[in-house]
């Protein structure tokens, strides 16, 4: 049972911030089951209560968790001044209602990338206590062979002290010149995947993470679309192993 004003409640879900719902109490676009309400600071219990604005039942949810399949070109922030950002580019009802992303993509990597407004759930997930895995598929410039496999689970040395933990890397296939691999690794340091990559002399040319745990992305999702998670999806997260 959650118990609060009716002015933070709208805020939540996005309707608007105090100002604007100050303006939709005073036109008298807002009623609490059936009731048209002229205060913002009325008590509400969003566990008994009906709340309305210009007719339509507003759901009350503490917390929201967003996929995106993150296309390129955007990156992995709330805001920046210069470039177009992941929030940028959600949806208006998501825009308003505090979601940041939960780890980074580079700018020029698609894929799967979780947004919430629950900040506790984001630090479980990049925790390195919890060993969530996340996985990706990579194109790479030149040949990848046993040697690369075999370096990559012993832990890649990026230099400067860096050792990587162990990763798994797996050849899917070899064509033109190009590799096609999927790697999975426990870990979030700085554009981590192409430094591993670049140590053994190698380039990536494409990158898309897959899996966040054990979530994978739904391929229905197309680059720049969002949807929220499902309850057995956002357990899955947890879910994590490397098999």
């Amino acid at each position: 049972m959650a118990v609060m004003r009716l002015d933070k409640m709208l805020s939540d879900c996005g309707i608007g911030s105090r100002r604007e719902i100050k303006e939709y109490i005073k036109r008298g676009s807002v009623k609490v089951d059936e009731k048209t309400i002229n205060k913002s600071d009325v008590k509400i219990n969003t566990d008994k209560n009906s709340v309305f604005v210009d007719g339509k039942k507003i759901i009350y949810k503490k917390f929201t968790y967003i996929v995106m399949n993150k296309p390129a070109g955007v990156i992995s922030a709330t805001e920046d001044k210069k470039e177009q950002t992941v929030v940028d580019i959600l949806p208006d009802k998501y825009k308003k209602i505090g979601l940041f992303p939960v780890g980074r993509l580079d700018k020029d990597t698609v894929g799967l990338l979780i947004l919430t407004n629950d900040g506790k759930f984001a630090h479980n997930t990049l925790s390195p206590k919890k060993h969530i895995w996340k996985k990706y598929f990579a194109t790479i410039l030149g040949f990848i062979d046993q040697n690369d496999v075999d370096a990559f689970f012993k832990g890649i040395d990026l230099g400067n002290g860096e050792i990587c933990k162990s990763a798994k890397l797996e050849i899917c296939n070899t064509e033109n010149g190009k590799t096609n691999v999927f790697i999975e690794i426990s870990e979030g340091k700085f554009h981590q995947i192409k430094r591993m990559f670049s140590s053994v002399g190698k380039e990536v040319l494409f990158l898309k993470r897959v899996k966040f745990g054990g979530f994978k992305l739904d391929e229905n999702i197309k680059e720049g679309e969002v949807r929220e998670l499902t309850e057995e999806e956002f357990e899955s997260i947890f879910e994590s192993t490397l098999k």
